[in-house]
């Protein structure tokens, strides 16, 4: 029998673990797999050992493991796989399969476009979207956070869409807003490319409301992604891959 482990990074903050497991459960509402659980890298239980091991007393064979993480950086490809790779050794009976974080997906365009369209903001052709990312010394985190501003950009037909990052890479979230607060725009849209709140969302909100005491200009924070169907969409397609058998990687390689 088959099974799908979804897997979260964890926080300290409650209200961000509280999140976290709503939105796990929305996304098992959306699959009909009759085994489904939830785990997290660190900070939050059930930790993957143990999630895994509730897979197994519920007769899986077989677990698909999806990363619930917006970009591929050390947590999806090391810190997870060094993991299962620990777990295998205790399960050695039970096929793995890993699949990709949620990434680049065209579905995240929309998602993206719906955060915007909740501020109520209408004046396209004087403001600039700037798209904060948590950050990761991976370059390939920020070439697919740029991926997603350049057609976040192309679909809304905002004159500038530019990124930042809250840590690990340039530029930073300060060296952001004070770029789109130098501009000739007048208001600034920053969304935060964070799938549940946390430290860093409290961290884009304080500086936010320091700019906008210091700055001429308007300073419009966007809701972050939260849950959305089409991320369990576009889980359930990770899902499907591996149970079709695209993408073997019981070896975690």
């Amino acid at each position: 029998m088959e099974a799908i482990l979804y897997i979260c990074h964890g926080s300290r903050v409650e209200k961000a673990r509280m999140e976290a497991v709503s939105f796990i459960k929305e996304c098992i509402n959306q699959h009909p797999a009759a085994i489904q659980e939830y785990g997290f890298l660190e900070l939050a239980e059930p930790s993957i050992e143990q999630a895994f091991a509730n897979c197994v007393k519920r007769g899986a064979k077989k677990i698909i493991v999806l990363p619930v993480l917006l970009l591929a950086a050390m947590h999806a490809k090391e810190d997870i796989p060094n993991e299962l790779k620990r777990i295998q050794k205790r399960f050695p009976f039970i096929e793995i399969k890993y699949g990709a974080p949620i990434g680049a997906h065209d579905y995240m365009i929309d998602i993206l476009k719906e955060r915007i369209a909740e501020t109520g903001q209408t004046d396209i052709e004087n403001s600039i979207v700037l798209l904060v990312g948590r950050g990761s010394s991976d370059p390939g985190v920020k070439r697919d956070l740029t991926s997603i501003a350049d057609r976040l950009k192309i679909k809304t037909g905002f004159p500038a869409v530019e990124v930042c990052f809250l840590t690990a890479a340039s530029p930073g979230l300060e060296e952001g807003l004070e770029i789109a607060g130098k501009s000739s725009y007048k208001n600034v849209l920053i969304i935060p490319y964070l799938l549940f709140t946390g430290i860093l969302m409290k961290t884009i909100q304080k500086s936010i409301s320091t700019l906008s005491r210091e700055a001429g200009k308007q300073f419009i924070l966007c809701n972050y992604l939260g849950y959305h169907p089409r991320i369990g969409d576009i889980l359930q397609q990770r899902a499907a891959e591996l149970s079709e058998g695209a993408s073997h990687v019981s070896s975690h390689d």
